[in-house]
Parts: C-alpha cells; sequence; structure tokens
C-alpha cells in the first residue's frame, strides 16, 4: 500500500478523514478536514476528491462535505450490530412508549461506550447520546454496566484512569468507581443521576446473549424522585431482550 513521505500509508490517512466527522460534525469543509485529520492541504483535498468519486464521502453545497451513503451501505451490509439492533427496536420501542423519554442501547468498543441505537421523544429531558456517539464508561449508566461485565484486566486499566467528568456527580476517582461497580453487580443496574447533566438521570441494565453481556440497555429520564422506580420495568425490558437474544 502507498506511503507517504512520513511512512504513513493511504489507508490510515483515509481513517483519520473518515474519523474527523463526527456526531456534531456531519458536514466540514475541506480545510476543516485537513486540519482535525492532521494531513497538509493539498493531500486533504487530493483524498477527499478521491472519497468523493468513491461515494464514501460526498459534497453537500458549495464547500461542504459529508459521509456518503455508500459508508451507510457497507455498514449495514457487514455490522455485526444489525442483529443486535433488530431485535432490541420492538423491546426499546414497548419502553419508550411507556417512559416517554430516551431510551438507547449500547456496547463497550475500545475505551467508550458506542451507542448504537437510541428512540427519543419531542419532550425528552436532555440527552447527549447520539446513534454513533460514544462516551467513557466511567460516566455513563451504559459504560457502568459494560465496564462491571468487562474482563478483569481491562476493567482495572479503566478503573486507574484517567477517568473524564462532565458534572461535581460524574464518578472521577478510582475508588468511589470501584465501589459503583459493585453496586452495579449486586443490585443488576447502573443508576447515575446528574452524571453526564445535572437535569437527567441514567439508567442502564445489561442485555446477555448465550449468558455474556453483549451490551447495555440504558434510559435516560428527569433526575427526581420518579426515576428510580424505572430501573424495574428497565430490568424487565432487558430480561426480555437477553431471553430473545
Amino acid at each position: 500500500m502507498a506511503r507517504s513521505s512520513s511512512g504513513e500509508s493511504v489507508l490510515t490517512r483515509v481513517v483519520r478523514i473518515l474519523d474527523a466527522f463526527g456526531p456534531e460534525s456531519r458536514v466540514l469543509t475541506v480545510g476543516e478536514i485537513g486540519r482535525r485529520a492532521m494531513l497538509p492541504p493539498a493531500t486533504a483535498a487530493r483524498l477527499v476528491t478521491e472519497m468523493v468519486g468513491h461515494g464514501l464521502l460526498a459534497r453537500d453545497g458549495p464547500r461542504g462535505i459529508r459521509i456518503g451513503t455508500r459508508m451507510w451501505e457497507l455498514a449495514e451490509r457487514a455490522s455485526p450490530m444489525q442483529s443486535l439492533r433488530e431485535a432490541a427496536m420492538q423491546y426499546m420501542g414497548d419502553l419508550q412508549s411507556v417512559v416517554g423519554h430516551s431510551v438507547q442501547l449500547g456496547v463497550l468498543d475500545g475505551d467508550e461506550v458506542l451507542f448504537v441505537e437510541r428512540l427519543t421523544a419531542p419532550d425528552a429531558v436532555v440527552n447527549f447520546t447520539r446513534v454513533g456517539g460514544r462516551l467513557p464508561l466511567n460516566a455513563s449508566s451504559s459504560g457502568l454496566v459494560l465496564l462491571t461485565h468487562a474482563p478483569a484486566a481491562f476493567r482495572e486499566r479503566i478503573v486507574r484512569g484517567p477517568l473524564r467528568t462532565y458534572t461535581p456527580r460524574t464518578i472521577g476517582d478510582e475508588r468511589t468507581l470501584r465501589t459503583e461497580l459493585a453496586e452495579v453487580r449486586r443490585r443488576g443496574f447502573a443508576f447515575c443521576p446528574g452524571h453526564i447533566h445535572p437535569d437527567a438521570t441514567g439508567i442502564a441494565v445489561p442485555v446477555r446473549q448465550d449468558g455474556q453481556v453483549v451490551a447495555a440497555l440504558g434510559l435516560v429520564v428527569p433526575n427526581d424522585g420518579a426515576a428510580w422506580a424505572l430501573a424495574r420495568p428497565l430490568q424487565l425490558t432487558g430480561l426480555a431482550l437477553s431471553r430473545a437474544l
């Protein structure tokens, strides 16, 4: 594979270009892509043009560039998450119709929780997660569930930090995180009032397939006295989804 003068392959540079996009950065200029991907302007322009030609990127207006529909097609065709998402949708929809706020499905990817599906309502409480978005494992209810059931060596590395925080309620030290993980394992769900946003409470339960935790099913609801009672219907939905898998 062709390499740059720095020894970096074309594939590595293409991946960096794709990584420049995010839930809050859906349309970028070529200059922005080059800066985010740490590429010279001429290299960024050339690679973007080639990727547009292959459908991996698409033009949006006179200067904008966005992810192309071929990327979506390839992801849907090969994604190992497709069967999980399809199985989860009915259960998530039923739960969301009762709760009236956000229901989301997250999986462990690298050192973060990756949200692969999300249902919400127009008047739902504030929720920072997006489909394709990520959060640190220590900060979110879904992350705490996934971290609780992760391999011991991986869990130890994450627990020792560094730990990113969002509010004063976010777990930001090793001792508190260890205590919380033990509590999540004991009660069967994570409960995070105000950990991402002061107005919101995250609740999450494990989803199992063949006895192994493969995802976390979560709620984002108002941070009030009614939140705790929603753990039970969430647990029942998680059990039903696990049986379906």
